[in-house]
């Protein structure tokens, strides 16, 4: 790739930092073990040779967005604590009449809505724990009913800034805010999610037969016995409390900041900080162990030094060199610009995750600016992209990698890759012409 870069006429220091950046994508993409040793090493080697100084590596680091991940992952560990996941799945699943098809529209809207609020590796794991419980007990194979959950969270992550980190660092790169994650994005995860509903209802239709005819057979209300019910006490009051004034002064941190004339997205990022600071003094016994246990340092230091080496890739010029040759192709025509970054992201993101795929994707919008192109569709269709091309392959997310490592611990069942990849595939090409028509014809979108 470096010699490439200079035979396509990059200079020395933009062909190093697409050498270290592409050796660092696919080392991930061969040797996940080692995807940390690759960002370390790669990150030495960009200093050693003065192609990004130690300022800018801390300028693209990122550490706004990774700050916000440390403030959430402590108030989801606050509402794993306190039993919020499994009294929610168990309250929801108290429906009267219980069928197989109300089941898979349950599990699909809650999957989506979850991953919307929380991140969606902390979402899955419950709903893949409710639908264990269930398919345990009407003894019918969890595997298509996992395959739904997965496909519905990956859909639903999209649906706030919230839902998975590539929405958070789209919303710092763009200075898009949470509220028009909500007026957008949402609206779009919604109509994905109902055109999900049909095809794995379709897809599934034997399976779901099968389980209707179970609960028939043994009593759909008979369920809820099985579930883990935690009753509302104080302390999950208190949680409930915390993360739902977390969330409401989230989504007014555009018109707050308006307000009080702080540069954009500075609540965004601090509200979460603030939150959890309360959480460590209300259960200052437990702080240390929500910081230790529930952040997942190993995963934000591989996102810090990678944000690092995307943004190195922009500090070189390498990416708006790489932005004026797209902007050729397309002939500046921003509705085929916004097509080619949707399909892009989605068919790369179906391949590596989606958090790699992004941070090499955003220097490349962001030089769309030298030729004054508006850039907003474009950060909603490499947004979609990311998180819609993950339904794609068996290892297209990680809340892929998740379900399916239960999924193998808990019934010692191994997912064929063709298993998954129809299915998979049929969602991600609907899901994304889905997004394409309404980025290309919704003039609210432009």
């Amino acid at each position: 790739m470096g010699f490439l870069g200079r035979h396509i006429g990059l200079n020395p220091h933009q062909s190093i930092s697409i050498a270290i950046f592409s050796a660092s994508i696919l080392g991930t993409l061969f040797f996940w073990d080692f995807r940390l040793t690759f960002v370390f090493l790669g990150t030495s080697v960009l200093l050693m040779t003065k192609t990004i100084d130690l300022e800018h590596l801390l300028k693209y680091s990122s550490l706004e967005v990774i700050l916000f991940l440390v403030g959430m992952m402590v108030l989801v560990g606050l509402l794993k604590e306190s039993g919020f996941f499994a009294w929610l799945v168990s309250l929801i699943l108290r429906v009267k009449d219980l069928t197989a098809k109300k089941f898979i529209i349950l599990i699909t809207v809650m999957s989506a809505l979850s991953a919307c609020v929380v991140d969606e590796v902390t979402s899955i794991i419950f709903i893949v724990a409710a639908v264990f419980e269930i398919c345990d007990y009407f003894e019918v194979d969890p595997t298509p009913f996992l395959i739904i959950s997965v496909l519905a969270t990956n859909i639903g992550s999209a649906g706030t800034a919230l839902g998975n980190p590539i929405g958070i660092l789209i919303a710092s790169k763009s200075g898009l805010t949470f509220e028009d994650f909500l007026k957008k994005a949402f609206p779009i995860m919604l109509v994905c999610i109902a055109f999900l509903i049909p095809i794995v209802m379709w897809w599934y239709r034997k399976e779901i037969a099968h389980l209707d005819r179970k609960m028939k057979e043994l009593g759909a209300n008979d369920i809820l016995i099985k579930l883990i019910s935690v009753p509302p006490e104080m302390g999950l009051k208190i949680s409930l409390a915390i993360f739902g004034v977390t969330l409401f002064f989230i989504s007014l941190h555009h018109r707050m900041e308006e307000a009080w004339d702080l540069p954009a997205n500075t609540l965004l990022f601090v509200i979460p900080l603030v939150s959890s600071g309360i959480v460590m003094i209300w259960k200052h016994a437990r702080a240390r162990s929500y910081i230790e246990k529930d952040v997942e340092w190993w995963t934000l230091l591989f996102f810090m030094l990678l944000f690092a080496q995307a943004g190195t890739l922009k500090f070189t010029g390498a990416t708006d060199f790489l932005a004026s040759k797209l902007i050729v192709i397309s002939g500046d025509n921003i509705t085929m610009l916004t097509g080619m970054i949707l399909w892009i992201s989605t068919i790369g993101s179906s391949i590596l995750d989606n958090v790699v795929l992004v941070a090499a994707m955003i220097p490349v919008v962001e030089g769309f600016k030298i030729a004054n192109i508006g850039t907003q569709p474009l950060w909603w269709a490499l947004l979609f992209g990311g998180c819609l091309g993950g339904n794609i392959t068996l290892v297209g997310s990680t809340a892929n990698i998740v379900a399916l490592g239960i999924l193998e611990k808990e019934h010692d069942i191994k997912m064929r890759f063709f298993t998954w990849f129809w299915v998979g595939l049929t969602v991600g090409l609907v899901t994304t012409t889905v997004v394409w028509a309404i980025l290309t014809f919704v003039p609210w979108y432009r």
